[in-house]
């Protein structure tokens, strides 16, 4: 019998029982939209029902946090009878890996992310672009100043700029520009890794 539930999707996922290789799977969706992972569903969506569950509840949400640095909701239900295991994970805005690889949930599939894919993942993540990247052995000779006075212009009409860099010499222009993106990255990074830590003393203290 059927079970009265979405079927696999973008944002659901079925297991008949866990293992912690699972993990990549929740790591695709908080690197995604987010998601849900029921365990003791076989893929047709028919209930098989998964035993020790009360003791996955308590597991799972722990590893998520030492492996993946996120936390995840474990919820018990009951469906025809049987135990199944419900684990909510959120989108995060920062990218999310699962020993030193990027997961990624893409319709009902999850895919591992590497090459120029998961180049553009991070990329896209942590608000940065293939601008941001640094030609090495280039000089400021080499660069076309009516190109980057142009888009000047259209950064200050954006309001993304200050009035005043108009009139700052092409040198401090672009090391101004260089080190507002390492803050920025560096204040998204040490953000991830404090909510990180305050999380796992959550975890360990409750």
């Amino acid at each position: 019998m059927r079970i009265n539930m979405k079927t696999e999707s973008q944002n659901v996922e079925f297991k008949e029982s866990w293992r912690d290789e699972y993990l990549k799977w929740l790591c695709g969706f908080a690197n995604a939209q987010g998601g849900e992972l029921y365990i003791g569903i076989r893929d047709d969506g028919s209930v098989c029902g998964v035993e020790n569950a009360m003791r996955l509840i308590e597991n799972i949400p722990n590893k998520a946090v030492q492996l993946l640095g996120i936390v995840v909701d474990a919820d018990l239900l009951k469906k025809e009878g049987r135990d199944v295991v419900r684990i909510r994970v959120n989108s995060y805005s920062v990218p999310i890996s699962y020993r030193g690889c990027y997961h990624y949930r893409s319709g009902a599939t999850k895919q591992e992310l590497t090459g120029t894919a998961l180049q553009d993942f991070l990329f896209r993540k942590m608000g940065l672009s293939w601008d941001d990247i640094e030609c090495a052995g280039v000089d400021l000779d080499e660069i076309d100043t009516h190109a980057v006075r142009y888009f000047l212009r259209n950064a200050i009409e954006s309001g993304r700029m200050p009035a005043d860099a108009v009139d700052m010499p092409l040198n401090e222009l672009i090391e101004g520009i260089h080190e507002q993106k390492i803050r920025k990255v560096q204040q998204k990074q040490f953000f991830h890794v404090h909510l990180c830590t305050l999380r796992s003393l959550t975890f360990t203290f409750s």
